[in-house]
């Protein structure tokens, strides 16, 4: 894993020193590479690559980057791991790109064959002279970013994997095309002072994440998962072509032939699959570990690890003094079915408070999933003795594992939804709102009421993903944080998937390309790689969702049970006696420290005067607090969103 910078000048016309400028954008990504750097400029094409290594596969300088290929035409800054590189390489061997090698990991046998060495970073290169970008991609298995400069056409391509796990951004600013691995890259560029987009404003409130393609900043962009982009270079950058498009698409996986076999043989090829990636996924030269909730997806994971292993796997987990946010122990229990050495750590008050003021810094735009708390303190414990850590993430979006997809596929059963929506939008009144706020009988009414307005736009709504959408993140719950009450912005919004077999494979796909990415995705990447730590998700392989999304929804929700695949798996290594209960989800108790150890932070960040902003309704945040405060309601998910917006706005001067 490792860090990426680069930017395009126009020889003739550069106000900024290439070389210095580039040497400061790659120095605030040491966290992403620690181990190497390196720099690559062509003054005479304008092109300037900067590469931050954290090695993991091939730890010797062969695998230095800024790399070129043996041809000379490209040049190349890669951030991820190719796990099936050394078949790719065999391929190239057959197809007569370098000659054939018994062993592969002999350095001699690699250079008397044409090999400088063992990184996927070489291995990459040599695919995409053999056989262009889009059909090299197409063979790679994997998570990526990276940016790739082709001497002989002058142009620059920027490629993100398939689901989305790497981050990239790029855009224009002070006469320059700049890209990054992360926003604060763009920091160092003199007169780097753009204004906050306002549509990824009310992005990051309707989803508590900036979703792609928009970045906090006018101007600056982030690529979307499975997209490549080319620019090709041209006076005056400002007016050089730039094209982007899509080499993979889980819409397009959705409309291949679905799965023909019995729900038995579905469970079967799955294992097969998720076997091979999670053997794959282990492949590197520094430890590896894996995180452990105690829940169906990470505890797949590693009883496939611990299956595949000839050691103890090392797992790690983190737990709460709050009993109701508390999963160590279900973990605990897993790790000794498994056999796992296993390391516990029970987070307190003064844990997070030690973490929350660097959390602006880590994500670099405003974040407002709170899980972000126990996802960096659970990486710090990891990083401290291993260098990779496999994850579960993803099982949920896979196989049908959130409440709300059942729920919402259940609303679009109901004939007559024009009619109810309707009725709601009569219910919805003022004057009905009041009344039911006003019943003197506890939360209740108060909530229905709260809901009503929320219901009624998502059955104004005529598209499913879209009332998924407004279902999933309630426009209401959070719109009155802000000035404008308008949710034009939402309408901003990309879905790229449009069709599916059923509604729930629908909503499911719909959290895959949204919340995956948008969320959890970039939650896990920042907090890992803020401590050098390299995550890696097998359920994630192209080829396991794939396979999930070829499965009917009644083989993942069967029998009541939600992620019936991955259960079945799971059962042959752990009773079901021990993994059969509720899900709990990854959660803080942060509404109880608002009101304790972070209450002086937040009350701070919150009422500050030295932050002015003409966005955010500051009656309605004072009603909020004072409501939390007093206990009247808890208000933490509300003030969460508008703490870490202030705390960003503090870190980054805006």
């Amino acid at each position: 894993m490792c860090g990426i910078v680069g930017f395009l000048f126009s020889p003739r016309h550069c106000r900024t020193e290439p070389g210095p400028l580039l040497e400061r954008m790659t120095s605030t990504l040491v966290a992403r590479g620690p181990d190497d750097h390196g720099e690559w400029i062509d003054r005479s094409a304008g092109v300037a690559l900067g590469h931050r290594r954290l090695s993991i596969v091939d730890l010797s300088p062969a695998g230095h980057q800024p790399m070129i290929s043996q041809s000379g035409r490209y040049v190349l800054v890669f951030n991820g791991e190719i796990y099936n590189h050394k078949d790719i390489r065999k391929s190239l061997e057959e197809d007569g790109e370098a000659g054939h090698f018994s062993d592969p990991n002999d350095e001699l046998s690699r250079r008397q064959r044409g090999w400088r060495g063992g990184s996927d970073t070489e291995t990459l290169l040599a695919a995409i002279e053999r056989w262009g970008v889009r059909q090299a991609l197409g063979r790679c298995v994997g998570m990526f970013a990276f940016g790739l400069w082709d001497r002989q056409e002058r142009t620059l391509t920027l490629a993100r994997d398939r689901l989305g796990e790497k981050p990239l951004y790029y855009g224009h600013t002070n006469g320059m095309f700049v890209f990054a691995s992360e926003l604060k890259a763009f920091q160092t560029i003199p007169d780097f002072s753009p204004a906050i987009n306002q549509t990824a404003l009310w992005q990051y409130f309707y989803q508590r994440a900036i979703p792609a393609p928009y970045s906090i900043y006018d101007g600056i962009f982030k690529l979307e998962p499975g997209q490549l982009l080319t620019f090709g270079m041209k006076e005056p950058l400002a007016s050089s072509e730039m094209a982007t498009e899509y080499y993979w698409s889980l819409q397009t996986a959705l409309n291949r032939d679905p799965f023909r076999g019995t729900p038995e043989d579905a469970v079967e090829e799955l294992r097969n699959i998720l076997t091979d990636a999670v053997r794959m996924q282990m492949m590197a030269d520094v430890p590896v570990g894996a995180f452990l909730s105690g829940g169906i997806d990470s505890s797949t994971v590693v009883s496939l690890m611990q299956s595949v292993s000839s050691g103890n796997v090392q797992s790690y987990t983190i737990g709460f003094e709050e009993a109701g946010f508390n999963e160590a122990h279900h973990a605990k229990a897993v790790a000794n079915c498994l056999g796992t050495d296993h390391h516990e750590l029970t987070v307190t008050p003064s844990d997070a408070l030690s973490v929350v003021p660097h959390l602006a810094e880590i994500w670099d735009e405003p974040f407002g999933d709170s899980s972000q708390i126990p996802t960096a303190i659970l990486s710090r414990m990891t990083r401290q003795n291993v260098t990779v850590a496999l994850s579960g993430d993803g099982g949920d979006e896979l196989f049908c594992g959130y409440k709300r997809q059942q729920t919402a596929a259940a609303i679009e059963r109901i004939p007559g939804k024009p009619l109810f929506g309707a009725l709601l939008v009569a219910f919805n009144s003022p004057s009905a709102i009041m009344r039911l706020r006003a019943l003197p009988v506890g939360r209740s009414p108060k909530a229905a009421a709260n809901r009503l307005g929320a219901l009624a736009e998502m059955f104004a709504l005529d598209n499913p993903a879209h009332r998924y959408m407004a279902f999933s993140f309630r426009p209401d719950y959070w719109s009155s944080l802000l000035k404008e009450a308008s949710h034009r912005h939402i309408g901003a919004s990309r879905f790229p998937i449009s069709d599916a077999r059923d509604i729930l494979t629908l909503v499911s796909a719909m959290d895959a390309v949204t919340y995956l990415p948008t969320d959890i995705l970039t939650k896990v990447d920042r907090a890992a790689m803020a401590v050098s730590l390299e995550t890696r998700l097998p359920l994630l392989d192209h080829r396991v969702v794939e396979f999930a999304f070829s499965l009917p929804s009644s083989y993942k929700v069967r029998n009541g049970q939600s992620k019936w695949p991955l259960r079945q798996i799971l059962n042959s290594f752990v009773p079901n006696s021990i993994i059969d209960r509720p899900k709990m989800g990854f959660g803080v108790p942060v509404g109880t420290w608002l009101r304790g150890p972070l209450k002086a932070w937040a009350s701070d960040l919150l009422f500050s005067r030295d932050v002015q902003d003409d966005f955010l309704n500051e009656k309605a945040i004072k009603r909020m607090w004072d409501d939390h405060q007093s206990g009247t309601w808890n208000y933490a998910d509300h003030l969460w969103r508008v703490l870490m917006l202030r705390s960003w706005q503090a870190c980054y001067g805006r």
